[in-house]
């Protein structure tokens, strides 16, 4: 369940990653048109790794792991902006969104490997 959990999550990643270059590609601007192209393709290249890492979970496990740390600095990110009136509406379901994701990430990893959460953020299993 949970191997399947990550492939789709990742899967998705490289849709919305599609999703975040279409605006750029159709109708470029000055000041956004690098960081949204960067952006998709972080997020591509994230659901790739991810799609992999679901393959072999027991050795690739640090990579979700670490996939989950990202979201969860997302989240973050979101819920700081709040109070300062820096989020949107759309970015408040981002971050529940991404804040299960990232829990799911987190404690998944260090369930089915057994290995310690700190293990984990050193690129460790054993």
């Amino acid at each position: 369940m949970f191997r399947k959990f990550v492939w789709i999550t990742g899967f998705l990643d490289i849709l919305i990653g599609l999703g975040v270059w279409t605006q750029p590609l159709t109708n470029p601007e000055q000041g956004t048109f690098v960081s949204l192209m960067t952006l998709g393709a972080f997020l591509m290249f994230a659901g790739a790794a991810l799609m992999w890492s679901s393959k072999d979970i027991a050795v690739r496990a640090p990579v979700i792991f670490w996939q989950g740390l990202v979201r969860l600095t997302a989240v973050t990110s979101i819920l700081y902006g709040v109070p300062q009136g820096l989020a949107t509406p759309y970015e408040y379901g981002v971050a529940v969104f991404d804040g299960v994701i990232s829990l799911t990430y987190l404690v998944g990893t260090v369930k089915l490997t057994g290995a310690s959460a700190f293990k984990l953020f050193m690129g460790k299993t054993q």
